[in-house]
């Protein structure tokens, strides 16, 4: 990297985008990009000196060609006026996951991978890594509420990173540890079938130098990879590593033992709401274990119980705006059938006997085509439904793909209702608990529902 001053982002908004863009600035490169539209990250970035634009503007990439590597995300179209230019102009032009792969060559890279779980994962362990204090540096696919940032800098060689499937991003890693959480079928307009995914799955843990960490059940054998491997669980005592002794309280906090090879401890915590965030406590868990045990250490169990308790999530993943006896709202970046499987059997189990109102927006095109039966089979176990038109991303709209396509197939009571009227939506509706779901932009109006379901707590 040395040959270069200026790092220029093409899609500089993307939550890995973004980190990337944070640590090569917090080092002293000259570090500027384009956006679509402008969003709470980049005025974060803005804010720490990062120029951003939101035009498709040649004139704002840096023109000295030698001097200058540019970055770009696989969500930019191929036609994008910026990515053409530099291409033909003889910039060195790479992807985000051949640069997270060049910063975490020659480090003791640990990195979670999955098609859902592994953002909170990832930022678990990152957490328990600092909080312990070992510390470690993260490139993380979500911010974090403990840090308020989706990038953690140390001076040691630890480094957490989240692997993208997407692409097949993640065959630019080689890890020392890895977690898969899960391998369920996604991405399909790059991947084809479930087949296909999880050979890249498999070609990824053969990648791994030292210990693969997957949830029990997951198609990982000793065939793909030369790494060790272990199983982590909810609570499979089959696994090497789950919980036991389970409880919940009236809140939704979670304590349990946790169980690894040869040890427990008991009386742990994790600081937010939801059976589900117990599993990912186990995977961070055996992560910090592998790389103790490769270390020659044992795990100090007061500050490893401290890390748990202490841990706040991760912003969209399971988080509560208002949360009272009469009133709930939180909101979740579920985008897939089992993500949303997974969310909502943990808030039933956190608020029994209540009912559930889901506002969902579906994510891609080829995503809702794809899964648009399983959508609905999920989503029909909340009481009342609230469909939000499509968010497209990347893509072009399919004919005969849209947000009723899933709707048709629910049989709980349904509405589809435009992104910016749910909040005034829900004033006329009876409400008990609230979740919104979906990878898009319903995030925009979060505030104005939080808003709407608050105030019926004093009426």
């Amino acid at each position: 990297m040395a040959e270069y001053r200026n790092i220029y982002f093409i899609g500089i908004g993307g939550i890995g985008m973004s980190a990337i863009a944070r640590y090569y600035n917090a080092r002293g490169f000259k570090v500027s990009g384009y956006d679509k539209t402008p969003s709470p990250l980049t005025h974060a970035l803005e804010q720490e000196g990062i120029e951003v634009h939101y035009e498709d503007n040649i004139s704002f990439i840096p023109k000295d060609t030698e001097s200058t590597l540019v970055v770009y995300t696989p969500a930019i179209p191929k036609d994008m006026g910026e990515l053409v230019y530099v291409q033909e102009k003889g910039y060195r032009v790479i992807k985000r996951s051949r640069m997270l792969g060049e910063i975490t060559d020659g480090q003791r890279c640990m990195a979670v991978a999955g098609t859902h779980g592994k953002t909170t994962t990832s930022t678990f362990l990152s957490h328990i890594f600092t909080d312990t204090g070992e510390g470690c540096s993260a490139f993380l696919g979500g911010i974090s509420k403990n840090y308020g940032s989706n990038l953690l800098i140390h001076g040691n060689d630890v480094v957490v990173v989240e692997a993208d499937e997407f692409d097949r991003s993640f065959l630019q890693l080689y890890p020392e540890i890895a977690v898969i959480t899960s391998m369920d079928a996604d991405h399909l307009d790059i991947y084809s079938d479930i087949k296909n995914m999880h050979e890249a799955f498999k070609a990824f843990a053969g990648q791994v130098s030292g210990t693969v960490i997957t949830k029990i059940g997951l198609p990982v054998t000793s065939e793909d990879t030369k790494a060790n491997i272990l199983r982590y669980s909810y609570d499979d005592p089959a696994a090497d590593f789950y919980a036991s002794d389970i409880k919940v309280d009236e809140c939704g906090y979670f304590t349990f033992s946790l169980h690894w090879p040869g040890g427990t401890i008991e009386n742990c915590k994790v600081g937010i709401p939801g059976w589900v965030n117990v599993e990912n406590a186990v995977a961070a868990v055996a992560s910090m274990w592998c790389a103790a045990k490769r270390r020659g250490e044992a795990l100090d169990l007061d500050l490893l119980r401290k890390g748990l308790r202490e841990y706040q999530g991760v912003k969209r993943r399971f988080e509560f705006y208002v949360n009272t006896p009469r009133q709930v709202y939180m909101d979740d970046y579920a985008h897939h059938p089992e993500e949303l499987e997974a969310t909502i059997t943990s808030v039933r189990k956190m608020f029994p006997g209540r009912k559930l109102t889901a506002v969902f927006q579906p994510h891609l095109y080829t995503r809702t085509r794809d899964f648009a039966v399983e959508f609905a089979e999920v989503l029909s176990e909340a009481d009342k439904v609230v469909m939000v038109p499509i968010y497209p991303a990347r893509e072009l709209p399919i004919e005969g793909v849209t947000s009723e396509l899933i709707g048709k197939d629910i049989t709980a009571e349904w509405e589809l209702v435009e992104r910016d009227s749910v909040a005034e939506y829900l004033k006329s509706e009876q409400t008990d608990v609230t979740v919104s779901f979906g990878a898009g932009n319903i995030d925009v109006v979060c505030g104005e529902i939080a808003k709407t379901l608050a105030a019926k707590i004093t009426r």
